[in-house]
């Protein structure tokens, strides 16, 4: 299977970093469709029979607005930082269960300056947090297993923010502290430029995902979402 995600890809979005303002991506607005929209919903469809080997639950929806495929446009409303474009893409299979980006979800980062596979949830809210953190403390073997195989160790690292205290209602001494002051229950595999755009990374991204299933079924065990 011929891979879509090309180089081209990542010197739009280099270009892009350079030249971050509305006039610029309007005269370019054919390398952003040829470039790097349409390969990346391309590379989703592609996506979509490895990952309904992978589980039943999770989505490839290649679609302009509201699918896998992240806006490149930010939302600037709160933020000190006004330009209008992300210098990045992301594609996100989410659980069906899940209808926006802090869903249990494999994860794909395309940047310029670094691209990686995401599996797990970012950011849960402070209801869905506290469920995966009392999963954890209900079963902290099945928390260790999910995070034990011996590929997942070799390829992936947990990532993102945590607390600085321990959170309500869990011991200061827990064995597994530094897990439940988690914010992110998010592992990550860094990949290369040659790795997104080799011809076979259709399939090194579903095994990554398959690595990284372990994590990703616990989760969904803490919500009661079926894997």
């Amino acid at each position: 299977m011929k891979n879509p995600l090309r180089p081209a890809l990542f010197r739009f979005l280099q270009d892009l970093a350079q030249n971050n303002e509305r006039s610029w991506f309007e005269a370019n607005k054919a390398r952003f469709e040829g470039d790097f929209r349409t390969p990346a919903l391309e590379w989703i469809e592609d996506m979509a029979a490895p990952l309904a080997r992978l589980s039943a639950h999770f989505e490839a929806e290649a679609r302009k607005v509201g699918g896998s495929l992240f806006r490149i446009q930010r939302d600037t409303r709160f933020s000190k930082d006004k330009s209008p474009y992300k210098t990045n893409g992301g594609i996100q299979f989410r659980h069906a269960a899940g209808r926006d980006a802090h869903a249990p979800c494999f994860y794909l980062h395309l940047d310029p300056a670094g691209c990686f596979v995401g599996a797990g949830i970012w950011r849960p809210d402070t209801r869905t947090a506290g469920k995966i953190r009392r999963a954890i403390d209900a079963d902290p073997g099945g928390w260790k297993k999910a995070l034990g195989g011996k590929r997942f160790r070799a390829e992936f690292e947990l990532s993102g923010d945590s607390l600085k205290r321990p959170p309500s209602g869990f011991d200061k001494q827990h064995p597994l502290l530094e897990d439940l002051k988690r914010k992110d229950f998010i592992a990550v595999r860094k990949l290369s430029r040659g790795e997104v755009t080799a011809p076979d990374f259709t399939r090194s991204f579903a095994a990554h995902c398959r690595t990284a299933a372990p994590l990703v079924r616990f989760l969904c065990a803490a919500l009661e979402l079926p894997y």
